[in-house]
This record gives structure tokens, C-alpha cells and sequence, in this order.
């Protein structure tokens, strides 16, 4: 008996292996450039991780205390590791438990599954392997239950709760031992592998009211511009919903009319955009520090554990590293769920302000605990959902500005300016992809020539 699931589990892994080989080997195919113009970019070209920006640089070495080269070498392999995950994740199916990012300079890509065949194939692609208990999808269903009984019985007193990826767990932090004992048991938990944190912090909205500009709210509050979007023939940008309501109008950082809020959601998610005037022109840049700039190529999203940096009208530039994804926080407002939490510092006024991992956005900071003289914790609303659900265009250094799409969530013809999740199948030119980083695709990234976003089927 053991020996036939020995046999079954080396069928298992070989089949896992081969299958992951093949698509290389598609993915090449499908990458062939046009004679003569050279290979295929690979995803640290594509997502301009090879090319930073030396405010990005700096910031790096000052907060996450590396030198140029090891902040180099960083962004590099972050880039890289996010491609590497996304073909696992969709080679290991059900089987997938989460991937992660650790090291100075994130050398080591660590990928999770429940299933022990899986580390032939794991290892094969440059990762280390993890044999965990539960699947990602099931973590995420448990903290679906604890999102409904949070909504149900509304306590302060355990304000966030997500899922630990690395710890392969859910985490709730709760004031007392007592407070977070009782929202696992409203979720339906008990028994089940949830960690309860202590915690004094209260998470709050960071609005004492460019990327990283400040911006005024019906004269009275200010926030930071997040990203330059576009919708239809409109600029204007994307900032955090809590800054103002849909039909609030704002003033730019000169006090000078800017303005409106065209669509705002909060609580729930953290997101809003404004159209400006013909005055304000959508830029892909995001202030760094002593007056520099970084710019915008994409919106690909990074791994846990991935270098991220923060831009913000009250303490300006700052970085830190990305601790988990889909985190539900209660603000004194309300609960919004889906956030990413970060060690980046942050305090009031910086909210709306823009996250970058390297070139690609990230998202708007939302709020946090902590300031930037002792240290904190910030969350941010990830900005493809932003993109995705009010249907506009980030406005990015590298590609042209065209319309959007909705969310896409089948197979079906690739589009400039839709907003796809990993996973997700698209078809270009007759052939089938599957996506491997969550992205909004753009005219430069078409599926055949971005190996590093896209896998051919």
C-alpha cells in the first residue's frame, strides 16, 4: 500500500514537472519575437525592475537598510519571483497554498502547497517548497466567515484580521485574549488554526486631509493624489474613498480648482477617483523625494514579502515591505476588506497617496497605526480593483492610453485596459494564455511578447 502511493505521489510530481517544462516551452514559443529583434523581455525588463529610479533606490537603501546594489539586485528578483509564482500557482491548481518573497534581497521565493508530490515540480522552477495544511482557497473561505460575523457584530475591539500566508493561518488582532476568542467563535472557527494577536494599536484613517500631492476636499480636508487615470476622453486620478464622497470638489496642491468626485466607495473598499479640468494633466509620475519624481510603467501586483515604497503630501517618501495581502481592517467608520498591509509608515494627510513595488503601482494608502518617527503599520486599497471597477485606465510611461474593459473572469480575446486577476484565460491572435501576475493590460504587454505577465497554453 505504501509503495503504490509512493509510486502514485513520483507519477504525480513527474506529470506536475513535465506539465510546467511544456509551458516553458510555450511560453517561449509564443514570446518568439520578429527576426532580428531580439529575445523575448524578461519580467524584470518587462515591468522595469532593471531600470529604477534612483529616488526608488535610495528610499530602499534608507529604510530597509541595504546598500545600492542589494536594492538593485531586490527589485530584480522580485520581479522575476512574482513570474515564477504566477506558473506555479496555476500548474498546482487546488493544491496552491501561497507564495512569498524573503531575504535581503529577496532571493528566495518560497511557494506553499498541501500536497508533498508537488516539491519535485516546486523546486524545479527556482522555489523552495513548503508542505502546509491548508489550501490558500480554503484560508480564504475561513476568512470569509470571519468578514460576515465581523459585519454582524461590529466590535472595536478586534479591528484587523487576515490570512498569514507564510504561517499558513488566519490571524485576528484583538484588543483582550476574550475579544478575538469571540469573533472566531461567531465565524464558525473553533478548532479550526486561528491565532489571536494583542494588539493596542487602532488602525485610523490617514485623512487630515501626486502621486503623492496634496489635494483639498470642499476646502475643509486634504489627502494625496493616489495615480493619473484616464476614463474616455477624462484625466484625473485615483485616491482613497474615505478622502470624499461622490460630488465633492477639490483643489489642487495650489489651492487652485481642480475638481470632482465622480465615484466614491467607503466603507467596504477604499477607493474613489476624481476628473479634473483641461487645466490638469494626467502624468504617470509620483513624487519621490527632494522634489524628484519616479514613474509609473504598469500595474502588476508584487509578492508578499516584496519592497514597496509609499509617497504622501505629509511625510513624503517612505518604504517598507508588503506583510500580507486581502486583509480586512475595522476603522472606527466602518470595515473595509481586501487591503494590503505593509510596514511602510504613514500618518493623517498622506491618505490616497500612492504605493509603488519598483515601477507598477500598487495601490492608495487607506490608514495605519504607528507615525514615521517611531514606525508604524499601513494598509493600502489595491489599485487594480480600483481600475477595474470604475472602469478607467492607469495612466503609465510605457504604454498609449486606451479604453478600458470591465473585469475579465473568462476566456475570452485579450483587451488593452481590462484588469486581469491571476489565473484568468485569455485569447490573442487564435492562441490561449493564462495569466500570471494580476495586472491591466496595456498595448505594450500584449500576451506573445510579455512572458513574464502571460503563459501559453
Amino acid at each position: 500500500m505504501v509503495l503504490r502511493h509512493a509510486r502514485a505521489a513520483r507519477r504525480s510530481a513527474f506529470t506536475l514537472l513535465v506539465a510546467l517544462v511544456l509551458a516553458e516551452l510555450h511560453c517561449a514559443a509564443a514570446a518568439d519575437p520578429a527576426p532580428g529583434a531580439g529575445p523575448a523581455p524578461g519580467a524584470a525588463e518587462t515591468l522595469g525592475a532593471d531600470r529604477p529610479s534612483p529616488h526608488l533606490l535610495a528610499a530602499l537603501q534608507r529604510d530597509l537598510r541595504l546598500d545600492e546594489a542589494q536594492a538593485s539586485e531586490r527589485l530584480v528578483n522580485e520581479a522575476e519571483a512574482g513570474t515564477r509564482a504566477g506558473r506555479l500557482r496555476n500548474a498546482l491548481g487546488d493544491r496552491f497554498a501561497g507564495a512569498w518573497v524573503q531575504g535581503a534581497t529577496s532571493e528566495e521565493l518560497t511557494v506553499a502547497t498541501t500536497a508533498a508530490e508537488d516539491v519535485p515540480a516546486i523546486e524545479a522552477q527556482g522555489a523552495t517548497a513548503e508542505v502546509v495544511r491548508r489550501t490558500l482557497a480554503g484560508l480564504e473561505a475561513d476568512k470569509a466567515k470571519l468578514d460576515a460575523a465581523a459585519e454582524r457584530t461590529r466590535s472595536l475591539e478586534t479591528p484587523v484580521w487576515y490570512v498569514d500566508v507564510p504561517k499558513n493561518r488566519i490571524v485576528v488582532q484583538a484588543t483582550s485574549q476574550e475579544a478575538g476568542a469571540a469573533l472566531v467563535r461567531a465565524a464558525g472557527l473553533e478548532g479550526e488554526d486561528v491565532a489571536i494577536r494583542m494588539t493596542t494599536a487602532r488602525p485610523r484613517l490617514l485623512q487630515d486631509i501626486t502621486g503623492g500631492d496634496a489635494f483639498y476636499i470642499d476646502n475643509t480636508a486634504r489627502c494625496s493624489v493616489g495615480f493619473s487615470v484616464t476614463e474616455g476622453g477624462r484625466g484625473g486620478f485615483v485616491t482613497a474613498g474615505h478622502c470624499g464622497g461622490a460630488g465633492a470638489t477639490t483643489t489642487g496642491y495650489d489651492r487652485t480648482a481642480q475638481g470632482v468626485f465622480q465615484a466614491s466607495t467607503f466603507p467596504g473598499e477604499d477607493m474613489a477617483w476624481v476628473a479634473t479640468d483641461d487645466r490638469w494633466t494626467p502624468t504617470p509620475d509620483v513624487k519621490a523625494q527632494e522634489g524628484q519624481e519616479v514613474q509609473v510603467t504598469g500595474s502588476a501586483q508584487a509578492l508578499v514579502g516584496a519592497s514597496v515604497c509609499r509617497s504622501g503630501s505629509t511625510t513624503g517618501w517612505h518604504c517598507g515591505v508588503i506583510e500580507q495581502h486581502d486583509t480586512s481592517v475595522r476603522y472606527a467608520q466602518g470595515t473595509v476588506d481586501g487591503l494590503t498591509r505593509t510596514t511602510v509608515c504613514a500618518e493623517p494627510g498622506d491618505s490616497g497617496g500612492p504605493f509603488v513595488a519598483g515601477a507598477q503601482a500598487q495601490g492608495v494608502t487607506s490608514g495605519g497605526s504607528g507615525d514615521c518617527t517611531a514606525g508604524g503599520t499601513t494598509f493600502y486599497q489595491p489599485v487594480n480593483p480600483i481600475l477595474g471597477d470604475f472602469g478607467l485606465t492607469l495612466t503609465t510611461a510605457a504604454a498609449a492610453r486606451t479604453a478600458p474593459g470591465g473585469r475579465d473572469d473568462g476566456a475570452q480575446a485579450w483587451a488593452e485596459g481590462r484588469v486581469y486577476e491571476v489565473g484568468a484565460t485569455v485569447t490573442r491572435d487564435g492562441v490561449r494564455y493564462q495569466c500570471l501576475q494580476t495586472h491591466q493590460a496595456q498595448g505594450a504587454w500584449a500576451p506573445a511578447g510579455t512572458p513574464a505577465l502571460w503563459q501559453r497554453l
